[in-house]
C-alpha cells in the first residue's frame, strides 16, 4: 500500500472531549472517526488493526475445536422475555418494535439466540459437548458512552457458549477457554492479568476476567505481590484482618451495657469517646434495594475501619442495584441514621452482617435508639443473622492464598467467561436425554471478548507522547518506508524497490510517497501512527545507505541497501 493511495485523514487536534490516550491516538492517526455518541467508523487504518486483532482471536478459538457461526444482530424480545432478562438489563438494553408491532432487541449479547438454536436440535448426551461461536456487532445502550472505544455503545465482541451433560465438563472447557484467551492476549503483545469477578447480569456460579493492565484502565483489580492471585474489586477476598485489640474477650467474660453517646454519629466520634480502635466498632450502611416489582431498605453491618463494597451487597440482597436510602426512607424503615446496631433491629427488616464479623464479641455498635451505643456486644447470640462478604478489599491486606501483600492496580476489562450453569436452558426449557433417558437442562458456559475493545487497549499500554506504538501483531503495517523528498527521482525509485523487496520478503509495508509532503510532516505521521519500524531514505541514499527507525525507542541505526530486508526480517 501507498500513503498516495489510502484515506489516512491525520490531525494535529485533539477531540475535545478525548481524555484517554487511545480515543486521543485512535482519532489523530485516522483509525477511528465518530458518527455519534457512542458510535464510531473503522477507517482503513482501523479496520486493517480490527481484522488483525479478530484474526487472532478467530484462530485460537478454531484450534480450541469450537464451531463459529453468525447469530443475527437484531433479537426477538421474546426470547429475553423467556430468559428474564428483558427487565433486569434494564435500559441499556434497546428495545424496538417493527412496523408489525413485533418487539426486538439490538444484542448486547446472545445466550438467548445461542440457547434457541440449540434446544429440539440437540437431544443427547452423546452430542456434547458443543462449543458455538461468532464475531459479530453488539450494541449496549450506555448511560454516558465515553473513553472512545473503550465504553462505546456500538461494539465488536467475540462471543461463545458451551454446552455440556456435566458439571465436570463444563469445567474442563472453562479452562480450555481460559488458556486459549492467554494465547491470545501473549499474541497480541500485551501484558494481562486474570482475575475473578463477579458475574453481573450474564449470571452464574463462576467467572473470571482477562484485565489488560493500565493505569487508565477503569477497573480496580486487586493483586497478590507474591502469587498469581487477582480479582475485581468487586469479587476480591482477604485473609480475615487479625484483631489483637480486644482478643482477651469471651462470650462468658464480654457484658452489653448501653451507653450514652450524645449527638456522636459516626465511627471516629463514638471511638475517640470511648478510647476504642475503630476497628472494634460496628458500622450500619443503610441502602435501599431495587428489585423488579419492588423495592426495600436493607441495612448492611460491617467492621468500622471497612467499608461496604456495593456488587457483593447486591449480591448478598439478590438486589438489581443498590442506592442511598433517603431520609424519610430509614424514617419509615423504623431506623436511627447514626445509631443503628444489628440488635433490637425492627422485625422483618432484611440486614446483613460481614462474615468477618461472625461470632465476634466485645465490639461496639449503635443501640438503635437516638444518642445510644452497646459496648460489650456478643455477635453469637444472633441465631437468625444472614452473613455474606461484603468489604472492600484495601491495599496492604494480607492474601488468603499465600498470605502475601495485596495492592490495587488498574486495568482494562478485555475478556470475561463464566460458567452459566442452568440459568438460560431451564428458564427456556432446553434440554437433553442423559444416559438414563430422563430430560436434563443443558449446563452452559459463555467466553466474551471485545474485539474493537482491543484495539484501543493496545495503544492504551503502548504508546508514548508522539502516538500510538503498535505491537508487531497489531500493526497496520510492519514498516513504513519514508521517502524524503518524492520529487527526487533517486529517492522515489529507491524506496519503490525496498518496498517491493519487503513485499515480496512477506513483511507488510507501506511506503509514504508523498510529493507536497515535507519530511517532518512524514516523520510525525509515523510516530503519530506507530508503525513499528521506518526506513528512511534521505541523504546519505548516494553512499548507498538508508535509515532504520525503531518506533518504540525512536533509536536510529545506518544500513546499507543491500542490507535493509535481511535485517528488518531480524527485527520481524
Amino acid at each position: 500500500m501507498k500513503f498516495s493511495q489510502m484515506f489516512m485523514p491525520t490531525t494535529k487536534e485533539t477531540p475535545n472531549d478525548a481524555t484517554l490516550a487511545s480515543h486521543q491516538y485512535l482519532i489523530r492517526g485516522g483509525f477511528i472517526t465518530q458518527t455519534g455518541s457512542g458510535l464510531y467508523n473503522f477507517l482503513p487504518l482501523g479496520k486493517i488493526v480490527l481484522d488483525k486483532i479478530r484474526a487472532v482471536v478467530k484462530e485460537e478459538m478454531d484450534n480450541t475445536g469450537a464451531n463459529e457461526l453468525l447469530m443475527s444482530f437484531v433479537t426477538p424480545l421474546e426470547l429475553w422475555e423467556q430468559s428474564g432478562r428483558a427487565s433486569v438489563m434494564g435500559p441499556e438494553l434497546l428495545k424496538f418494535k417493527d412496523r408489525k408491532g413485533a418487539g426486538f432487541v439490538l444484542s448486547p449479547t446472545n445466550e438467548e439466540t445461542v440457547v434457541d438454536i440449540v434446544k429440539n436440535r440437540i437431544t443427547s448426551y452423546k452430542d456434547l459437548p458443543i462449543n458455538l461461536y461468532h464475531i459479530n456487532t453488539k450494541f449496549r445502550d450506555e448511560a454516558r458512552p465515553r473513553f472512545g472505544l473503550m465504553r462505546g455503545r456500538e461494539f465488536l465482541m467475540k462471543d461463545a457458549y458451551s454446552f455440556h451433560a456435566t458439571h465436570e465438563d463444563l469445567v474442563r472447557e472453562f479452562h480450555v477457554m481460559e488458556d486459549a484467551y492467554k494465547k491470545i492476549y501473549e499474541r497480541l503483545g500485551l501484558e494481562y492479568r486474570v482475575v475473578a469477578a463477579d458475574s453481573g447480569a450474564i449470571g452464574g456460579s463462576g467467572s473470571k476476567e482477562f484485565m489488560v493492565l493500565a493505569n487508565s484502565g477503569e477497573d480496580t483489580i486487586v493483586v497478590c505481590e507474591d502469587c498469581e492471585y487477582g480479582a475485581n474489586i468487586e469479587a476480591a477476598v482477604r485473609a480475615k484482618k487479625e484483631t489483637k485489640n480486644w482478643y482477651d474477650l469471651t462470650s462468658e467474660n464480654v457484658k452489653m451495657e448501653k451507653v450514652l453517646t450524645e449527638g456522636m454519629k459516626t465511627i471516629e466520634d463514638v471511638s475517640n469517646f470511648l478510647s476504642t480502635p475503630t476497628a472494634q466498632s460496628i458500622k450500619a450502611v443503610i441502602k435501599k434495594a431495587i428489585y423488579k416489582d419492588t423495592e426495600e431498605v436493607v441495612v448492611f453491618f460491617v467492621r468500622g475501619n471497612d467499608e461496604l463494597e456495593e456488587t457483593k451487597a447486591a449480591n448478598a440482597v439478590d438486589a438489581l442495584e443498590l442506592i442511598d436510602a433517603n431520609e424519610e426512607d430509614i424514617l419509615n424503615a423504623s431506623l436511627v441514621a447514626g445509631f443503628c446496631g444489628p440488635f433490637n433491629l425492627p422485625k422483618n427488616l432484611t440486614y446483613v452482617i460481614d462474615n468477618e464479623l461472625k461470632d465476634e464479641v466485645g465490639l461496639v455498635c449503635g443501640a438503635n435508639e437516638v444518642d445510644y451505643h452497646f459496648t460489650g456486644t456478643d455477635l453469637t447470640t444472633l441465631k437468625d443473622a444472614k452473613y455474606f462478604d461484603l468489604i472492600v478489599v484495601q491495599e496492604g491486606d494480607t492474601c488468603s492464598c499465600c498470605g502475601g501483600k495485596l495492592i490495587h492496580t488498574k486495568g482494562i476489562e478485555a475478556g470475561h467467561i463464566f460458567q452459566l450453569g442452568t440459568k438460560y436452558s431451564s428458564a427456556m426449557d432446553a434440554t437433553f436425554l442423559d444416559n438414563n433417558g430422563k430430560a436434563q437442562p443443558f449446563i452452559m458456559g459463555c467466553y466474551g471478548i471485545g474485539v474493537s475493545r482491543l484495539v484501543a487497549a493496545v495503544i492504551e499500554q503502548n504508546h508514548d507522547d508522539k502516538g500510538c506504538i503498535w505491537t508487531k501483531e497489531t500493526a497496520p503495517f510492519m514498516v513504513d518506508v519514508i521517502v524524503s523528498n518524492a520529487k527526487k527521482e533517486e529517492e522515489l525509485n529507491a524506496g519503490k524497490k525496498i518496498y517491493n523487496d519487503l513485499k515480496i520478503a512477506g513483511i507488510s509495508t507501506i511506503l509514504d510517497d508523498r510529493v507536497n509532503a515535507r519530511f517532518g510532516f512524514k516523520m510525525s505521521d509515523f510516530e503519530l501512527i506507530g508503525f513499528p519500524y521506518a526506513v528512511v531514505v534521505g541523504k546519505k541514499l548516494p553512499e548507498g545507505i538508508v535509515e532504520i527507525v525503531n518506533r518504540k525507542t525512536l533509536e536510529k541505526e545506518e544500513v546499507s541497501l543491500d542490507e535493509v530486508v535481511n535485517k528488518l526480517k531480524k527485527l520481524k
